[in-house]
């Protein structure tokens, strides 16, 4: 067995990391996270949180069920539109949300402050977000044409 490369430990490190961050979300999955901060930054159409965040209609589906159940999601009629729907945070929800994200945030910063450089740490973490966003984007702009 060859042992793994400075890529394959970022991998396993970022796989770690995002199990003690999930820990902290306060019994949400972050499958429920994930749509969660969709809809609180305006991702208010439900047909498009599975291409957003590249799962499957029938994920979303689930969670955003599950979701609603639990009152944490709102879902309204899309104006024109019969089949659509509308998707917002209750109020519930968006304090739930606003806990969850501050503990996640929270352990986060612990894990970044045990590096050398916690604030490089965040910003290559920030980064990578960005590429992540970016590299959905291409993705449905060659879906759609």
């Amino acid at each position: 067995m060859t042992d793994p490369t400075p890529l394959t430990d970022a991998v396993r490190a970022l796989a770690r990391a995002s199990r003690i961050v999930e820990r902290a979300s306060d019994g949400l999955s972050f499958a429920d996270y994930r749509v969660l901060a969709a809809i609180s930054t305006g991702e208010e159409r439900a047909s498009r949180l599975a291409d957003r965040l590249a799962v499957g209609k029938p994920a979303i589906s689930a969670t955003v069920d599950s979701l609603a159940r639990r009152g944490l999601i709102l879902r309204g009629a899309v104006e024109g539109d019969a089949r659509g729907t509308s998707l917002a945070l209750s109020e519930e929800g968006a304090e739930l949300f606003a806990r969850m994200e501050a503990r996640m945030t929270r352990q986060l910063e612990l894990l970044a402050a045990r590096t050398d450089d916690p604030a490089g740490v965040v910003r290559s973490l920030a980064a990578l977000g960005d590429a992540v966003e970016q590299a959905v984007q291409e993705r449905r702009q060659k879906a759609d044409a």
